[in-house]
Order: structure tokens, then sequence, then C-alpha cells
């Protein structure tokens, strides 16, 4: 019994891997069908696609399914998606920032506001938190990009603005408005990033404990698990201990 317990529950995380795999390449590819839309389907020429097209290879997204979403763009039936950002409140005061890519604006405010309900939050006014972050190019490399300082080295010769190196990678931070520029030529330097994304970046951070951090993940989940929903910032801090023991649950 206990070897057929065991193999379910392998089969059980393989198919939640699979289904969040599935969901991701979902939104890929929306962001590059919308992306060609808004600036053609040549990525040479369309710096959002480009983009779009280096993330969805970053995260192993068949070649096939990247030129079926570059076509679609030009199909009379590809529905015409908005971009919208919702802000509010999570647990314990937490700053939620929400961007989103619909076809049904009261559908997808609907659901969202229903979910911070649901979950110990609020959703505010348009501007209501965009304040207490930052618009900046968020790149991430590997660590076997190199070693700290020979990507500190190549980030300031690409101008970034700053660099975080740990034992997972690094992230390299720049002005929104540089991020094409500054993530070409770092590819020159350094290879293909694993990301590179225009973010909000948190100011300042909110301390929460445990009983807040608990519905906030699930706030944080429940968002992103949405299929109108590309991405959700907020501007926690959770100790590591609290962190493991929520993730372990």
């Amino acid at each position: 019994m206990a070897g057929h317990s065991k193999f379910k529950n392998i089969m059980h995380r393989k198919g939640a891997q699979d289904k969040k795999r599935s969901k991701l390449f979902s939104k890929l590819s929306k962001e590059i069908t919308v992306a060609a839309k808004v600036g053609g389907a040549d990525p040479d020429g369309n710096p959002r696609l480009r983009l779009a097209v280096q993330n969805a290879r970053a995260q192993s997204m068949p070649k096939d399914n990247i030129e079926r979403a570059i076509k679609k763009a030009d199909s009379s039936d590809t529905e015409n998606y908005e971009e919208i950002r919702y802000e509010g409140y999570g647990p314990g005061g937490v700053a939620v920032i929400v961007e989103a890519l619909t076809d049904n604006r009261n559908r997808t405010a609907s659901t969202v506001r229903a979910t911070f309900s649901k979950n110990g939050g609020s959703l505010g006014e348009t501007g209501s938190v965009a304040f207490m972050f930052d618009r900046v190019g968020e790149i991430q490399y590997s660590a076997g990009a190199g070693d700290p300082e020979t990507v500190l080295e190549a980030a300031i010769e690409a101008g970034a603005d700053d660099v975080q190196s740990d034992e997972e990678g690094h992230t390299i931070i720049c002005a929104f408005e540089d991020l094409g520029e500054v993530s070409k030529a770092l590819e020159s330097a350094l290879g293909e990033a694993a990301s590179v994304n225009p973010v909000w970046r948190p100011q300042t951070s909110t301390p929460v404990d445990e009983e807040k951090a608990g519905t906030l993940m699930k706030l944080i989940d429940a968002l992103e698990d949405d299929d109108d929903i590309q991405n959700v910032y907020a501007n926690f801090e959770i100790d590591d201990q609290v962190m493991e023991r929520l993730s372990a649950a």
C-alpha cells in the first residue's frame, strides 16, 4: 500500500506541475499574440515581441507554440485583449498590483474583486498603491552565467542600475525605458537571459506574521491561477522560517 500511495503522490505532483506549466505557456502565448498584434510580427522591429519570445524560450516553450502565437495575431478570430492594472491591499496591509490581459473587463474585475475579498484583502482604485512601487526593467540570469563580479561588470557596461547576486542566480535592474537596450547589451556579454521583464519593484516592504502570511499566499496563488492574470506584485516581507513552514504545509 505504501508503494501505491507513493506512486499516487508522485502522479498527483506531476499532474500539478503539468497543469502549472500549461498555464504558464498559455500566459506566455497570450503576451506574444498581443505584442505581435500591437507592434507587428517581426521580433527585430518589435521590442515587446522580442522580449516575449525570449521569455517563452527561457521557459522551454516549443518553437511551434511560439510561431502559432505570433500567427494568431493576424487571425480575424483572435480576441481583442485589453491590458488592465488592478491595485489593492492584501492581509496585513500588504500592497498588491495585479496586471491582466483580458477580453472581458467586467468578468476580470468581478473575479479580482471577489478573490481579494475572499482572502482577507480589498481592491482599491487605480493609483492607490502604485506610488509605493517603481516601474523598472528586471533581467534574470542563472548562476551559470558567470560569477558576481563578471555579471556586475557586464551590467555596469550595459547601463544597468543595480545587480543582486546569490547562489540561485543574478537579478539585474535597469530603468524601464532602457530595458530593451540593456538586455541586448547583456545578451552579447552573458548570453540569453532566463527572463527579461518590466516589473513593479516595491520601494519598501511590509512585514507579515505567519497567520497573515498564509492568507496572503492564498490570495496571490488564487490571483496567479486566473487565466486573465499575467502578473502579481506585492511588497510583503516574510521570515524565511515562516516561508519554509508555509511551503511544507
